[in-house]
């Protein structure tokens, strides 16, 4: 079943090429969505694709930043169907 993961990473994930690996990531498993810097030094992500996917997505993004990534708050959504890319937002 498809879903949304809303995530905000917190940590050191500002200035260390998050969003452009986690872009990479995702457009490797096909997920839709985008990801954008905060003001507050956190990351937003709105990802979408299947649920086994997104897990998929997201333990990549963990193992890859683990040094980085100090708290994940993920909240799960119906899916949308709005994306069709997944984008940096500026």
């Amino acid at each position: 079943m498809k879903k949304i993961a809303h995530v905000y990473y917190s940590g050191r994930v500002q200035g260390i090429g998050f969003r452009y690996t986690l872009q990479d990531i995702a457009n490797y498993q096909k997920v839709w969505g985008w990801v954008k810097n905060l003001d507050d030094v956190r990351v937003e992500v709105l990802a979408e694709a299947e649920e086994e996917i997104l897990n998929s997505f997201l333990q990549q993004v963990n193992q890859h930043f683990s040094q980085y990534i100090k708290d994940v708050n993920i909240e799960w959504l119906p899916a949308s169907g709005e994306f069709r890319d997944f984008q940096i937002k500026f």
